[in-house]
């Protein structure tokens, strides 16, 4: 059976309560503590680059550019070894990417979901 990634704003109720749940924000999401949040792991390491988040601003338009430019952060020796390691601490469980942006369709969950599909499938 295939792993299923999926990507969820954490400001969202969440009712699967199966899966394994990862933070991939750089930075705490506003209004929410660490015992609210139900998470098993906060890889900001994963997540773009300060310099690249800021430049993105959110803004659609920037989209394009910045899926490039996150891409090419991800495609790192060293964090492709991240994203290896985060697929083998989720074992067999559905991985939910969890993310603060109120853009469901631009932000970097989206992303790194795509991201992680590639490096299972590359074993």
């Amino acid at each position: 059976m295939p792993l299923k990634i999926k990507i969820q704003r954490l400001y969202d109720p969440d009712d699967d309560t199966d899966s394994f749940r990862v933070l991939v924000d750089r930075v705490w999401p506003r209004g929410v503590s660490k015992e609210e949040l139900d998470f098993d792991l906060w890889c900001k390491s994963l997540a773009p680059t300060a310099e690249l988040r800021k430049w993105f601003g959110h803004k659609a338009e920037n989209w394009a550019t910045f899926c490039e430019r996150y891409r090419a952060e991800l495609r790192t020796p060293e964090q492709i070894q991240q994203m290896k390691k985060l697929l083998e601490q989720a074992g067999d469980q559905q991985i939910i990417l969890l993310y603060g942006a109120k853009d469901t369709e631009h932000n970097q969950a989206v992303v790194l979901a795509r991201e992680l599909e590639h490096v299972r499938q590359q074993g």
